[in-house]
């Protein structure tokens, strides 16, 4: 009887991978603002209709493409079910041990007490 193959698609994206990924889709959104400082001053140039709200729109997006691509580039991908379930089995674990800990009596430390007896070399 052959082996059936081990299937690993609930494996997650390697760290590689996932650099890879946010690393184009950075390079792609400063691309894309680029494009917006090109594409103002070349509807300056060419007085197109309109031309303050498409400045606007221009520098709008100059100002928050930055923003969003750093906050994509830095995100992680989303956990999945069983990931998700693990944190929630942890967190409970956790908070049962903190219940079980301060339900317990605490016991009193004991202190021993002593003296220091020196005895005198000397004997007179």
């Amino acid at each position: 009887m052959k082996k059936q193959p081990v299937v690993i698609t609930d494996a997650a994206r390697s760290q590689a991978d996932q650099l890879r990924s946010r690393e184009i889709r950075y390079v792609t959104m400063m691309m894309v603002r680029a494009l917006c400082l090109i594409l103002g001053g070349v509807l300056i140039s060419l007085r197109v209709p309109l031309l303050p709200l498409w400045l606007v729109l221009c520098a709008a997006a100059m100002v928050f493409l930055p923003w969003a691509a750093v906050l994509i580039a830095n995100d992680r991908p989303p956990k999945s079910k069983a990931e998700r379930a693990a944190d929630a089995a942890a967190r409970e674990d956790v908070r049962r041990a903190l219940i079980q800990s301060t339900a317990q009596p605490v016991p009193e430390p004991v202190t021993i007490d002593a003296e220091v007896v020196t005895e005198s070399r000397q004997q007179t």
